[in-house]
């Protein structure tokens, strides 16, 4: 019976192959045809609706994976290409609340994406409702009774797990996600392996807080690399690790890095509705560095909606709270003095830029290259960027020349989200013709070109 929806996980591994669809039809009936079963005639056409979500009847399910797991040389079950009556839900982002098939979803994801690199994203991004709807769920979820299988981890392992999770935060800071995304998705399939194996009670707390931290960073480079849709799985089963880990904040913080994205990719209702579920949370949990960083990301999307009151508001509140927040968890370590800036150039550039006057970006973009400490390499990239930019709009020229080709220095890096802020750059000096910007405009050009990770946005 054909289904609505389509099936990731096939169209993944079919496209693994690279082979045509009518190839994978030949090969099923000359498997059938040798194994006795003679109604069973698929063409391409039939390859297409599989695909497209039809279960087909048995053997088919068997013998296509037979085919399949021959054409990539690794073992394919029915299950792994989505053909069973009641399949993985591979393209949403709610979870099973066990722990094991949350687990064994999260695997699905990592297959598929590991298999898709250089390929086009089949995973749907999600927007409006369900987003919101699906964040709410997860924030409400809780833990549920451990397995009693213990194979997964022991205390060697999760503190190897630790530290090269904490690597990998720091290399992805320093260079941008696209570099380390391949590694970090492999290395949290490796983990939701081991979940599937068991979690002795007494490490449960320290392994799913590596797994929060490592699916929120696999989030985070996929957001950085342009693959949005695969950012909100991982991020959806980060939130949902943090729940089983007991991290007070830690699920509220990652609903923020999902707003991020909408206020990225334009949707800035959607990025509020986050944000309103992120502040409820962080409220009743008491951390008031994630309080902190909602208010100033709500206050930056106000801005976008040009509502200038509203942003200063939220704003103004994040600077006192974020004055109270002593000792922060180090996850959210991030979120400082110089992030909160940043936050606040970007809210001055856009009411800019819709026509508020009145509020310059370039002294908080100075202020936030001013703060930043060591290791921000990929941020310190984009405030140059933005600075160059904001100058541009206020008629410091030479001073936007300047700063413009420090920026270009290290705007090659790979990450969706300077080239992305070169696009801002690039607009405002379209405004301008004189020979100087004419050169930065040249350069900013030719870096957007040969970035890796290419993007429309201006962010």
């Amino acid at each position: 019976m054909a289904k609505n929806t389509v099936n990731p996980q096939l169209q993944a591994w079919v496209h693994a192959t690279g082979l045509p669809l009518g190839e994978i039809g030949r090969r099923v009936r000359a498997l059938a045809k040798s194994r006795g079963h003679s109604q069973v005639n698929p063409d391409t056409t039939r390859v297409r609706r599989w695909m497209s979500g039809e279960q087909p009847r048995p053997p088919v399910p068997e013998l296509l994976a037979e085919v399949l797991s021959d054409a990539l040389r690794r073992p394919l079950t029915p299950r792994d290409l989505g053909l069973l009556a009641v399949p993985l839900p591979l393209d949403t982002i709610e979870l099973p609340l066990l722990r094991e098939p949350a687990a064994e979803t999260l695997a699905g994801w990592t297959q598929m994406d590991l298999l898709m690199l250089d390929r086009r994203e089949v995973l749907e991004l999600i927007v409006g409702t369900p987003l919101v709807a699906a964040a709410a769920h997860l924030l409400d979820t809780t833990a549920r009774p451990l397995s009693r299988r213990q194979a997964g981890f022991d205390t060697a392992t999760v503190a190897a797990l630790e530290e090269i999770t904490a690597a990998f935060a720091r290399l992805e800071s320093a260079h941008g996600g696209a570099l380390y995304r391949t590694a970090i998705i492999g290395q949290l399939s490796e983990v939701t392996r081991r979940i599937q194996d068991g979690v002795p009670a007494s490490l449960r707390a320290r392994v799913f807080t590596a797994a929060a931290d490592l699916a929120a960073l696999a989030g985070w480079t996929s957001h950085d690399a342009g693959r949005y849709a695969a950012a909100q799985r991982y991020w959806s089963y980060a939130i949902y690790a943090a729940g089983e880990a007991g991290i007070p904040g830690r699920g509220a913080e990652i609903v923020t890095r999902m707003s991020h994205q909408m206020i990225y990719l334009g949707h800035l209702h959607d990025a509020l509705a986050l944000l309103d579920l992120a502040a409820t949370r962080a409220r009743r949990d008491g951390q008031v560095a994630v309080q902190a960083l909602v208010h100033s990301q709500t206050g930056r999307v106000h801005a976008g909606l040009g509502q200038p009151a509203d942003a200063a508001r939220h704003l103004d509140h994040a600077d006192e709270l974020l004055a109270q927040a002593a000792d922060k968890p180090a996850w959210v370590a991030y979120f400082d003095a110089a992030e909160h800036a940043g936050a606040r150039a970007v809210s001055a550039r856009d009411l800019t830029n819709l026509g508020h006057r009145g509020h310059p970006a370039s002294p908080h973009f100075e202020a936030a290259l001013r703060l930043r400490g060591p290791g921000f390499d990929r941020v310190q990239t984009m405030d140059r960027i933005g600075l160059a930019a904001a100058l541009l709009d206020e008629g410091e020229l030479e001073r936007a020349a300047a700063a413009g080709h420090q920026a270009m220095e290290s705007a090659g890096m790979q990450s969706a989200l300077v080239a992305s802020r070169l696009n801002t750059l690039l607009a405002a000096a379209n405004r301008h013709h004189t020979p100087a910007i004419a050169e930065l405009h040249s350069r900013a050009a030719d870096a957007a070109a040969r970035a890796p990770v290419a993007s429309r946005v201006a962010a």
